[in-house]
């Protein structure tokens, strides 16, 4: 079966770190987000995957390739326009051939089983399935009541307080058969949530909602971002570290200098070529990329911190993501959920917290931001 991810997005809600780095390219845990999703999908036996890019699309294209190196067919199609969920499988329906297809969202961290649910979609004889996911406060996403047959009884985008009659919402993953995209507009911004759906409900379309309670997570904030670390380095989701567990759950990549009085425990990872001076204090919850340097009395916890980044004497970093090639000068605060981008450099006596975000290629001089 061949598997449709869209990936065009411009991920404005995790700005600035997608101004030069597509959401579904961010790495997690020190590899792209998106080669962890097409390895979930290849042990599943899905090969065969179009990637409906808009954002950044070479980025996806020189890292990946042709997929031979994964053992994948990997195809690329632009959107010189938004086009949408459907919109964008619209646009690539001629490399379907005509078979039923799976479609995901590129920002959804998972491990259904989609062995199951295309069993399922086959028992049922559906002409879509959609993946749902029970979630606590449902009023973010879309809401999808089905009755007890799992059949689809109508969906609600974002629906208010009243309206709630199911925990139940779309979590972003679909088995659609060929026909049905003949209701889909050709290239126009069309949406599945609310546009092909509700119509394929409309005309007597078979859909079925595909329940499971494993593990889902909308990767789309900082705090959501940070969220799918912690959980990865909590052993909460199945993923294969990088790098090898030189201490007790702490892994680190090949030619890294660290001291093993720099970390009090796990679980941390920390990259290739990255230099722990003595009396840093790397704490649990942290990531570190390649080739970062970290300075002596500086402590850094719970946050990311992406490749070829500087970080100066006695800073403290917590609950935060710092993208690629920081500079940041001694005595500087990140706290709180804040992003600085790419190529920044943050001066010395700086304090940054309460989710600040400071945009790619800034220059923060001494003492600017103390809050």
């Amino acid at each position: 079966m061949k598997a449709v991810i869209l990936v065009g997005g411009e991920g404005t809600r995790l700005r600035p770190i997608t101004f030069l780095n597509p959401k579904p390219m961010l790495p997690l845990i020190n590899k792209p987000f998106m080669e962890n999703f097409i390895f979930w999908l290849k042990s599943h036996g899905i090969k065969d995957i179009i990637f409906s890019t808009g954002h950044l699309p070479e980025n996806f294209k020189n890292y990946f390739g042709d997929g031979s190196k994964f053992g994948l067919k990997l195809t690329y199609v632009k959107e010189e326009k938004p086009l949408g969920t459907c919109g964008g499988v619209k646009n690539v329906e001629k490399y379907l051939g005509g078979e039923r297809f799976m479609v995901f969202n590129g920002d959804i961290l998972s491990s259904l089983d989609l062995t199951d649910m295309i069993v399922f979609h086959k028992r049922k004889k559906a002409d879509i399935t959609i993946s749902l996911t029970p979630v606590e406060d449902p009023t973010s996403y879309g809401l999808v009541p089905i009755d007890n047959e799992g059949k689809v009884k109508q969906f609600l985008e974002k629906p208010s307080q009243e309206e709630i009659t199911t925990n139940l919402i779309n979590a972003g993953m679909y088995i659609i058969e060929p026909y049905v995209m003949k209701l889909a507009p050709e290239g126009e911004n069309y949406s599945f949530e609310r546009g092909l759906f509700p119509r394929a409900l409309c005309e007597g379309y078979k859909i079925y909602g595909y329940v499971s309670d494993s593990y889902w997570l909308d990767v789309g904030t900082p705090q959501k971002y940070l969220e799918a670390h912690y959980d990865i380095l909590n052993k909460k989701v199945n993923f294969k570290f990088p790098y090898k567990e030189m201490l007790e759950n702490i892994y680190i990549g090949k030619g890294s200098k660290y001291f093993k009085n720099n970390f009090v425990s796990g679980p941390i990872v920390i990259g290739e070529r990255t230099e722990i001076e003595k009396g840093a204090k790397i704490m649990p919850l942290t990531v570190i990329g390649n080739d970062c340097f970290v300075s002596k009395g500086t402590e850094i916890s719970e946050s990311i911190i992406f490749n070829n980044c500087k970080i100066e004497k006695n800073c403290l970093i917590k609950k935060s993501v710092i993208s690629n090639n920081v500079v940041i000068g001694q005595n500087v605060s990140v706290e709180g959920y804040s992003v600085i981008g790419d190529n920044s450099k943050i001066e010395k006596n700086n304090v940054l917290k309460d989710g600040i975000k400071i945009n790619v290629n800034s220059n923060i001089p001494e003492g600017q931001i103390t809050f």
